[in-house]
């Protein structure tokens, strides 16, 4: 067996997936800023079901303003194919934000990233194929990176 390429799974010009996941959670804590938000980066909340509750870590989160932020920089395939591995992970964090408190904003904030085969961006291409999976209470924003702007995805 071959051993795996380290750089064939990584963004290219990027040094690592988890220098632009942290790039990414940095500039959706700016975003949020200028809208009032003060996102603490890795914020614990209790999540669980029944009186069984342990801590998660979200991405950014407020406690005093009530929000939980879970932040992806997905990217469709180089061949336009769907990522299925990352739709996975996207499907965690509805399970996490389901199992999150009442009462708390919770938003999926994610890289607008469009596939030039299907006309059609990753989040709306979620939401279309995995609506029954996310909460009622779930916001999906779209981050323009070029921009450095955001917008509200409707469902």
């Amino acid at each position: 067996m071959e051993p795996r390429d380290p750089g064939r799974f990584q963004r290219i010009g990027a040094e690592s997936n988890a220098h632009v996941g942290r790039a990414f959670e940095q500039a959706t804590q700016l975003f949020f800023q200028t809208q009032g938000i003060h996102l603490q980066p890795r914020h614990r909340g209790l999540v669980g079901v029944g009186g069984v509750k342990k801590f998660h870590a979200f991405d950014l989160g407020c406690d005093q303003q009530r929000v939980l932020v879970e932040c992806k920089s997905h990217r469709w395939t180089t061949g336009s194919n769907i990522p299925s591995a990352k739709m996975t992970v996207w499907n965690e964090a509805m399970f996490y934000f389901l199992l999150a408190p009442a009462g708390y904003r919770k938003i999926m904030f994610v890289l607008r990233h469009t596939c030039e085969r299907r006309g059609v961006t990753l989040a709306s291409y979620y939401l279309k194929n995995y609506s029954h999976l996310v909460p009622d209470d779930v916001e999906f924003w779209e981050y323009d990176e070029e921009l450095g702007t955001a917008a509200r995805t409707d469902r």
